[in-house]
């Protein structure tokens, strides 16, 4: 309770511009909207440029983690890569030959003959690795279990280092994202369980969900906070980017 001294009137104080503020009830808190997302929802690129050569997938596909979803041509990486090894593998032999020599007489093999023989190994070790590497980065693979939404290249067509190519979704699970004011971040905290209403067609539906994060800081402009649920979608019941709501425990339907 807040009370104000305005004036005094024999000893006594005249009170006025009584207010009695708390806590505002559960019952009276109002939904807070937010949007849904996808838990992934990324655009994918290489790091190199080329010529497009494979593209195994089609648009609403569902792909595994490390599938190949788009591959430029790669014939000279592939032939480099084969070379390099090809020289390791003889470097290698050379190396072992003139190990077993030393270990059974270190008289006719020179302790300096061996360590060249093991520098060349490895520097044909290091130069097939990055053979390899060049070879791998021409072939984009996905980071996580999903829905390709969109190829953009097509077979032939030519892109360059960090062009956006394709568009990975995974919509088995969702965020809801809102923007609460001060008495809804005073009732909720990261693992609980919320009621969500999400505008679906032809009507609204109701999802529980769990608080997996909770801002710990204020927006200066807006004096809200930033809220996340999780909720399961694997029955595609919700198309990630439509808007809902949180809803106050009264206004759950139970």
């Amino acid at each position: 309770m807040n009370l104000r001294c305005v004036s005094w009137l024999r000893g006594w104080p005249l009170l006025v511009g009584l207010a009695v503020t708390g806590p505002a009830h559960p019952q009276s808190l109002q939904p807070a909207p937010g949007i849904t997302e996808a838990v992934y929802d990324g655009t994918l690129s290489l790091p190199v440029a080329g010529i497009v050569s494979r593209r195994p997938f089609r648009e609403g596909d569902f792909v595994e983690a490390g599938q190949v979803l788009l591959e430029l041509d790669s014939r000279l990486e592939a032939l480099e890569c084969q070379r390099r090894r090809l020289i390791l593998e003889h470097r290698q032999s050379e190396y072992e030959a003139l190990r077993r020599l030393f270990e059974q007489n270190s008289i006719s093999v020179k302790k300096e003959e061996l360590d060249k023989a093991r520098a060349d190994y490895e520097v044909a070790r290091a130069e097939f690795l990055m053979a390899e590497e060049q070879l791998n980065r021409r072939r984009l693979l996905a980071p996580c279990a999903g829905t390709v939404a969109e190829i953009l290249p097509e077979l032939g067509e030519a892109v360059q280092p960090h062009q956006a190519l394709v568009r990975l979704v995974d919509t088995r699970q969702a965020w809801f994202v809102a923007n609460v004011d001060p008495a809804w971040s005073a009732r909720i905290q990261p693992g609980q369980t919320v009621t969500l209403s999400l505008e679906t067609v032809p009507a609204p539906i109701q999802v529980t969900g769990t608080v997996t994060f909770l801002s710990p800081v204020v927006d200066p402009a807006s004096g809200l906070r930033k809220v996340k649920v999780l909720f399961d979608n694997t029955q595609a019941r919700i198309a990630p980017g439509v808007a809902g709501h949180l809803l106050p425990a009264a206004t759950a339907q139970r």
